[in-house]
C-alpha cells in the first residue's frame, strides 16, 4: 500500500517537474509545512504556566478552604488559581458555562442543564448537616420552625429542599425558608438565628462548629431514607462522628446518620487538558491531602456528576497505565506508518525541488573507438601477412598511425570521464597486440632486403 501510494505520488510530480516555478512553490511548501509539524510537536513538549479562575463558594465554607489549599500548592505544578468567591453552586455553575470561571468545587445533586462543562474529578463526599436549636429532637420537629438553606442560588437548598420533601414537610406550610449566607449566620444576634440552619459541608464543618461552640445548637441525626438513595444516585449514607463538635456535652452524642453528597470540581470545557492533569496532580498530592487532613481515593475521580469527563481527567487516569500496552503498540505501528508516509512525501518532495536528475556524461564512445580503430589496423596488418612480404614503406606508414592512435589516446586519458575504467588497459593490450603483428610482419621484409652471403670457397 505505502509503496503504491509513493509510486502514484511520483508519477504526479515527473509531470509537472518541468515547470520550474511549480516545482519551486510546491518544494517550499512541503518544506514549510513539515517545519510546521516538527514546530508543533516542539511546542507540545515545552513545559507550560496556565493563570486559571476557581471558586469554593462561600468564603467560610470548606471548599473555600480547599480552593485556597489549592491556590498555594498548585504553583509548583504550573497553575496559578485565582479564587473567585461566589454566593452558591449554581451561580458556580453559571459563571462557569458563560466561562466567567474556570473551575468550580460544586456538589452534586444539581441538574446538568450546561453544555460547556466538563468533568474533572469527583473529590469526597460532603455530609449534611442540620444544626438545630436544643430543643428539636426529631425531623418532625420541624414543622412550624424556620429553616436557613442557604442562599437562593446555593447547591444546599437544592439538596435541603429534596430531603424536607421526602419528609413530607412543605415550604411555606410546614417551616418558613430563610437564605442566609454562612457570612451573615456569624454575624446575627442569637435571638434572630434561625431555628435550623442547614450545612453541607466536609466535617468538621466550620459553621456547624460555631453554631454548636459559641450558640448552643446540636446536631441532628437524619435518617437515611433508602428510596432516595434510588431516585437520586448523587447520596449515599454517611455517619457524623460522634464527639466531633463537642466533648463536655458531647456534639453529638454519638454516631449520626446523615446524607451524604459528593463534591465534584469541575471545568469550563475550554481550559486545556493539560491543565486539568496539572490541577489533579496538585489535589492528589501529599501536601494537599496533609494540609487538609484528608485522603481523597483516586477511584472515585471518575463518578459522575452529570457532565462529560474532560481529557485532562482521561490522561490523568491513564498516567498509571503499563508503558508498553496493546493500546500503545497499535499506536506505534499507526505512527510508524505515518512516519514512513512522511518520509516518502519528504523524499518526492526533495526530488521536486531539485528538479530533473541531471545525467552524467561519460567518455567511454571516445575510447572504444579508439579500440577500434586498433582492432582495424590489426585486421589490415593480418590481411597484408596472408598476401605475402609486406614494402618496407607500407610498413613504416602502419608504425605511424598504430603510434598516433597510442599517442593521442594517453594524451586524452587525463581529460577524460569514463564509467568504465577498464578501458585504458583493454586499449593498451590491443595496441600491444597490433605492435607484435606489425613486427612479425617487419623481420621477413627484413631479411629479404639483405644480400645473399657468398658460397664457401671449396
Amino acid at each position: 500500500m505505502s509503496d503504491d501510494y509513493t509510486s502514484h505520488l511520483t508519477d504526479i510530480a515527473a509531470r509537472f517537474q518541468g515547470n520550474e516555478l511549480v516545482r519551486r512553490c510546491v518544494g517550499v511548501l512541503l518544506i514549510a509545512a513539515l517545519l510546521g509539524v516538527s514546530g508543533y510537536f516542539v511546542y507540545d513538549l515545552m513545559p507550560r504556566r496556565y493563570q486559571l479562575t476557581i471558586t469554593g463558594g462561600e468564603i467560610l465554607g470548606n471548599r473555600h478552604y480547599l480552593a485556597k489549599v489549592l491556590e498555594e500548592e498548585a504553583g509548583e505544578f504550573g497553575v496559578a488559581l485565582k479564587i473567585v468567591p461566589t454566593r452558591g453552586s449554581l451561580e458556580a455553575l453559571e459563571k462557569l458555562e458563560s466561562g466567567e470561571l474556570d473551575l468550580a468545587l460544586s456538589q452534586g445533586g444539581l441538574e446538568p442543564t450546561f453544555e460547556n462543562i466538563v468533568h474533572a474529578a469527583t473529590i469526597a463526599p460532603e455530609l449534611i448537616h442540620f444544626i438545630v436549636k436544643p430543643e428539636i429532637q426529631g425531623i418532625q420537629d420541624l414543622r412550624g420552625k424556620v429553616i436557613n438553606l442557604g442562599g437562593k442560588s446555593g447547591g444546599t437548598r437544592v439538596v435541603a429542599q429534596q430531603i424536607l420533601k421526602m419528609s413530607e414537610l412543605e415550604e411555606g406550610v410546614d417551616y418558613v425558608e430563610t437564605n442566609f449566607s454562612a457570612e451573615r449566620i456569624v454575624t446575627m444576634r442569637p435571638e434572630k438565628l434561625p431555628d435550623v440552619v442547614v450545612n453541607v459541608s466536609f466535617q468538621p464543618s466550620y459553621l456547624a462548629e460555631f453554631l454548636v461552640q459559641e450558640r448552643g445548637y446540636r446536631i441532628l441525626e437524619i435518617p437515611f431514607p433508602g428510596p432516595l438513595a434510588l431516585r437520586l444516585g448523587w447520596v449515599a449514607d454517611a455517619t457524623i462522628l460522634a464527639y466531633t463538635y463537642g466533648v463536655e456535652p458531647p456534639v453529638p452524642e454519638q454516631d449520626s446518620r446523615t446524607i451524604g453528597v459528593n463534591l465534584h470540581l469541575l471545568a469550563n470545557a475550554g481550559v486545556p487538558p493539560r491543565a486539568v492533569h496539572a490541577l489533579l496532580d496538585a489535589l492528589y498530592s501529599p501536601a494537599v491531602q496533609s494540609r487538609l487532613r484528608m485522603s481523597f481515593d483516586e477511584e472515585n475521580i471518575a463518578l459522575p456528576s452529570g457532565f462529560p469527563l474532560s481529557e485532562g481527567t482521561t490522561s490523568f487516569m491513564a498516567r498509571k497505565e503499563p508503558f508498553f500496552s496493546a493500546e500503545m503498540m497499535e499506536d506505534a505501528q499507526a505512527g510508524a506508518g505515518l512516519l514512513a508516509s512522511l518520509v516518502s512525501v519528504l523524499l518526492i518532495g526533495v526530488r521536486w525541488f531539485r528538479g530533473k536528475p541531471i545525467k552524467e556524461e561519460f567518455d567511454d564512445a571516445e575510447i572504444k573507438a579508439r579500440i577500434a580503430a586498433v582492432a582495424a589496423l590489426e585486421g589490415e596488418l593480418l590481411e597484408l601477412g596472408r598476401a605475402g612480404p609486406v614494402p618496407r614503406a607500407e610498413l613504416e606508414a602502419l608504425d605511424r598511425r598504430l603510434a598516433a592512435l597510442k599517442t593521442e589516446a594517453l594524451e586524452r586519458i587525463g581529460a577524460l570521464k569514463l564509467a568504465d575504467p577498464s578501458l585504458v588497459p583493454t586499449l593498451l593490450a590491443a595496441e600491444g597486440s597490433a605492435r607484435a603483428r606489425l613486427a612479425a610482419l617487419a623481420v621477413p621484409t627484413a631479411a629479404a632486403a639483405e644480400p645473399l652471403p657468398e658460397p664457401m670457397p671449396a
